[in-house]
């Protein structure tokens, strides 16, 4: 309430010495810092929440295309597993196998985005003659997020790759 007073009392004040009668119209604003810095800060965290979602949507849409791109490649290996598997491979070597093989693709993908967005901002940095700064905290950040979505998304194509039986998958045509 403090706030609405000292407002009304600079409105008072403006209304004075701009010589404005009583039922008479402002010719001046007063703005209250506070409540300029509110919204600045609801806008702040409408467009976090946005860029949130785009980037969990991203997040997803990669990992989808990572399972599908393994998926292929345990069709496309199946004679090979099953020729590991007869010569002794363990389910947990083929999924290690499968995991390792999401999770670098995963990663290139990451290392792929932070070198785009390294040119990218150091672009930016020059065009407009600003000091470009590299987050190497988020840039790791980014990388292990990547492992976690290989290996998340990379799970189902490994685990149905090191089920697949050695004789029904030496067969394989």
């Amino acid at each position: 309430m403090e706030g609405h007073e000292q407002q009304h009392g600079a409105t008072e004040a403006g209304r004075d010495r701009h010589h404005i009668r009583i039922g008479g119209t402002d010719d001046f604003q007063v703005r209250n810092l506070a409540e300029i810095a509110s919204a600045q800060q609801e806008g702040t965290d409408t467009l976090t929440t946005l860029l949130a979602s785009v980037a969990a949507v991203s997040l997803l849409v990669g990992g989808i295309g990572i399972m599908n791109i393994m998926l292929v490649s345990v069709t496309e290996r199946t004679r090979e597993i099953g020729v590991r598997k007869a010569i002794g491979a363990r389910k947990y070597d083929i999924i290690k196998q499968f995991l390792i093989e999401a999770v670098l693709l995963s990663e290139l993908g990451g290392l792929a985005g932070i070198l785009t967005g390294v040119l990218g901002g150091n672009g930016i940095a020059i065009a407009f003659s600003m000091n470009m700064v590299f987050p190497w905290f988020w840039a790791i950040t980014g990388l292990i997020v990547c492992s976690v979505i290989g290996i998340g998304f990379g799970s189902y194509p490994a685990w149905k790759a090191a089920s697949l039986h050695p004789i029904e998958a030496l067969r394989y045509e």
